[in-house]
């Protein structure tokens, strides 16, 4: 790692709305069972604005910056990444496939070496 890490602070107001978000969310729940008596879109509609108002109320908080600063960190990192070509696909697929064709043949014939020695020692078999 080439860069320090960086320790950010989270405030009690952070710790406040990431309490307040999970309150709306666990209400959005609790919404959706209690309006049992409601069509459906109503309960689902419950449920989505509390889903809703906690994401909003995250997202103004240090959790949330962080979050955000996190997304944009993985989408760098992840145009770093070397993908293969097809080519060197198929040949790594193909190595794997012999491989466990070799690695099967090999304990096929262990097995019948030990259950040729198994007979042998109990005298049992045909």
């Amino acid at each position: 790692m080439n860069e320090a890490v960086k320790q950010t602070g989270t405030s009690p107001l952070d710790t406040a709305k990431l309490t307040a978000a999970v309150v709306l969310v666990l209400g959005g729940i609790v919404a959706f069972y209690l309006l049992a008596a409601q069509p459906a879109y109503v309960r689902w509609l419950a449920m989505a604005g509390g889903i809703v108002l906690a994401a909003i109320v995250i997202a103004t908080s240090g959790y949330g910056r962080e979050l955000k600063q996190f997304s944009l960190d993985a989408r760098v990192e992840l145009r770093k990444v070397f993908w293969p070509t097809r080519e060197e696909t198929l040949k790594v697929t193909g190595i794997v496939f012999l491989f466990i064709a070799v690695a099967s043949l090999f304990f096929w014939v262990i097995d019948l070496v030990l259950a040729w020695a198994t007979r042998l020692l109990t005298g049992q078999g045909g």
